[in-house]
């Protein structure tokens, strides 16, 4: 008799026995510094007010199956042109997956530079994709040669450019961006889930190229749990995408939580303008440390490798109340190197008081 496990080896496609689960580190009790996540809270009043809006919202109804006064306060904080058009998602996971389902075929490829944000690669390995990862240039920069070899000899679907990179936090140059837009002979995505903090976005370059589309979230703006992404593009592309969205996927409560937060902007932007502060602030103070080199930030987080062992000083710092991403077992260019997330200002002093012991002990 056939064990469960038997059954599972044989009826699972063999690249999806090979992944492992995406995995998420329980923070119960720590200093959360480890998920690009806004550290801000909404005040109190803004809160009650928040909770009002809700309290007519009919859950027992299926919510607009389009998002349609969500996208229009969407269209108008994007400053989307009029002859664009908007998709949402569950999160810019679901839209990433979406247009890999459109376009996956026996032989299509994906090409990002690495490193950058998983979900390109497992997605791509989800429908059965090839990905394909072009090693960034020194410093984190974007090889253009490589590029657009990797381009040349693959042919792929799908392009994706994060603008700025996760998890090296800088933006690449534009110039090389719009190069491999040209060179591409499928879609390229540019992924501005961080856009908050670069004030950078290539929404004005729709116009030039009939293969862009922009992809946003509203995670890494204070929203993160409402699950909210966003992609701009030619209406064209995003009815095909369109075909393969679940029906509902962006629940009443999402729906009515972002028209009210996007009618209330303004405290967002207080808070992202905040964390671009600080993130300057703590980039110098952990220049200050010794054994520490850290790498220039346009998102909310920084990245650092420290003279000591990464996965001790990961360890000592979680032992201490602190958790951030280690990054080290990555390997490659991010072989010994950890990702801090811009906290409020408490949070960021006690991390830095935590670093500097760790780095003492280990």
């Amino acid at each position: 008799m056939n064990t469960v496990t038997d059954k599972v080896r044989r009826l699972m496609r063999p690249e999806i026995l090979a992944l492992s689960a995406y995995h998420v580190a329980d923070a119960t009790g720590l200093v959360k510094l480890d998920a690009m996540e806004n550290p801000y809270v909404w005040p109190e009043p803004l809160k009650r007010q928040w909770l009002e809006c809700l309290h007519d919202v009919a859950i027992n109804r299926y919510p607009d199956p389009t998002s349609r006064a969500l996208r229009e306060r969407l269209r108008e904080s994007l400053g989307l042109p009029a002859e664009f058009e908007l998709l949402l998602g569950n999160g810019s996971d679901e839209l990433i997956q979406l247009i890999l389902m459109g376009v996956a075929h026996a032989g299509a490829s994906v090409v990002a530079p690495v490193p950058t944000f998983v979900m390109y690669e497992m997605i791509a390995k989800f429908v059965g994709m090839e990905f394909v990862g072009v090693p960034l240039a020194k410093d984190f920069a974007l090889d253009l040669q490589a590029m657009q070899a990797a381009i040349r000899i693959h042919q792929p679907a799908v392009v994706f450019l994060a603008y700025p990179n996760n998890p090296t936090g800088n933006l690449f140059d534009a110039s090389a961006m719009d190069a491999i837009l040209q060179a591409a002979p499928g879609l390229v995505v540019v992924d501005e889930a961080y856009h908050a903090f670069a004030l950078c976005s290539f929404i004005d370059q729709l116009r030039r190229h009939d293969n862009l589309l922009v992809l946003r979230t509203l995670s890494k703006q204070g929203l993160a749990g409402l699950r909210l992404g966003v992609l701009a593009g030619d209406a064209a592309w995003l009815a095909e995408f369109d075909k393969l969205r679940l029906p509902y996927n962006i629940n009443v409560l999402t729906q009515a939580s972002a028209e009210f937060a996007l009618a209330h902007a303004q405290v967002l932007d207080t808070q992202t303008a905040q964390i671009r502060v600080d993130r300057e602030w703590l980039y110098d103070e952990l220049g200050r440390l010794p054994g520490v080199h850290v790498w220039p930030s346009a998102a909310n987080f920084l990245l650092f490798r420290t003279a000591r062992p990464a996965n001790a000083v990961f360890a000592e710092l979680r032992r201490r109340g602190v958790l951030i991403k280690n990054l080290a077992g990555a390997g490659g260019a991010l072989d010994g190197c950890l990702r801090v997330t811009v906290g409020t200002p408490q949070e960021n002093t006690l991390f830095l008081d935590a670093l500097a012991q760790a780095l003492e002990s280990t």
